[in-house]
């Protein structure tokens, strides 16, 4: 992120309450900027946005993305620079018991924030997806932002659903350089004040606090594990870019972590019981009720790292020990607003950028000309 450029930027967050929507937000305040949060009560107890205190440090709207009246108004108030569309069903299983609310959450939620976002002439609009979105064929290839959408379960088709929305708004409303859409995909995220269900780190997590052995399904399946702050500093990289380059077409990126942040689960969840001080490890059993769930999902970033140079600050060990530290302060009851602001100030110092991503992309194009 460049600093500068956030400061006293007016920036309209969808799903604040969330996991990473309560990261961004502290993020976004720490780098100075006006955030309006506009979602549904936050989704589980305990939770982030609680434990952190991210209300105190914006306007805090409980809102429905589904309910395009409200949302408009919202937005048409504020008058932001910046939308970044967070709010989703976000899990796999609940898309599976529930695909009719994902559906219309995922998508008409998402069309509903275009709309918002045209009508009141927004000039950088971001819709955070997902890296599910991609036609998944688990083929040993990552994916890169030019490949077919898809999706096997209700959750993964409406993120891919969801991007088409995003390119057909983008190319038909989206076009006169005032404007601006693009989307963003990220693979699994880790980090300090995720509770939901159905999560490895979550069910990890939850198991070492009780003092329990930790129960894998699924030890063999290969994620492209990243702490939330890594996909978050990218989705601002690439406002920026939005913002200075004003492109008229929609644009997409990717943002996964490197090679080695790609593990089996068994491996990740061997780390944290180590890294948690349980010497046991994990138990691993079948699940007979288990949903379909891919084996294998990598992601290129090879876009983001020329377009935005953007690249991960913390690899996979680095993750980890962020995750476990925050949690343990958690047990031992820390404040977890100041706990959760100083891991993103240590993440922002381990690699602020010395010149903004639009002067060195401005250098690089310089160069090959």
């Amino acid at each position: 992120m460049t600093p500068e450029f956030w400061q006293g930027k007016k920036v309209f967050v969808t799903g604040h309450t969330g996991f990473k929507g309560g990261w961004l937000c502290l993020l976004l305040r720490q780098l100075g900027s006006t955030v309006h949060g506009y979602s549904l009560a936050p989704p589980t107890v305990p939770n982030l946005f609680t434990l952190a205190h991210v209300g105190d440090c914006l306007d805090h709207q409980i809102g429905d993305v589904r309910d395009l009246l409200i949302l408009t108004a919202a937005i048409k108030a504020f008058k932001p620079d910046i939308v970044l569309h967070l709010a989703a069903q976000a899990l796999l299983r609940p898309s599976y018991e529930t695909p009719l609310d994902t559906y219309s959450t995922n998508v008409m939620g998402t069309v509903n924030v275009l709309e918002a976002a045209r009508q009141t002439n927004v000039p950088v609009t971001l819709i955070i997806t997902s890296d599910k979105c991609y036609e998944n064929r688990e083929t040993i290839w990552p994916y890169r932002e030019t490949d077919p959408m898809g999706g096997y379960d209700p959750y993964s088709s409406s993120k891919g659903c969801a991007e088409l929305v995003v390119s057909a708004y983008g190319r038909s409303y989206f076009t006169d350089g005032h404007k601006t859409l693009a989307s963003v995909r990220a693979g699994n995220v880790i980090g300090g004040g995720d509770w939901a269900r159905d999560r490895l780190m979550t069910d990890v997590i939850y198991a070492l606090m009780n003092n329990k052995r930790p129960i894998i399904r699924r030890p063999k399946s290969i994620r492209p594990w990243q702490h939330v702050l890594e996909p978050l500093s990218g989705y601002l990289r690439a406002a920026e870019y939005m913002w200075q380059f004003k492109p008229r077409s929609p644009q997409a990126w990717n943002f996964g972590p490197n090679a080695e942040g790609e593990a089996p689960v068994a491996e990740v969840a061997n780390d944290v019981c180590r890294l948690w001080g349980q010497s046991s490890g994990i138990e691993i059993i079948e699940d007979p009720n288990a949903v379909h769930e891919a084996g294998l999902l990598q992601l290129d970033s090879t876009k983001a790292r020329h377009e935005l140079q953007w690249r991960p600050r913390w690899p996979l060990p680095k993750a980890l020990a962020m995750l476990v530290e925050w949690f343990k302060k958690y047990e031992a009851k820390a404040d977890m607003n100041a706990v959760t602001l100083e891991q993103i100030a240590a993440y922002r110092k381990e690699g602020e950028p010395t010149v903004s991503p639009q002067t060195q992309t401005l250098r690089a194009a310089g160069k090959r000309a």
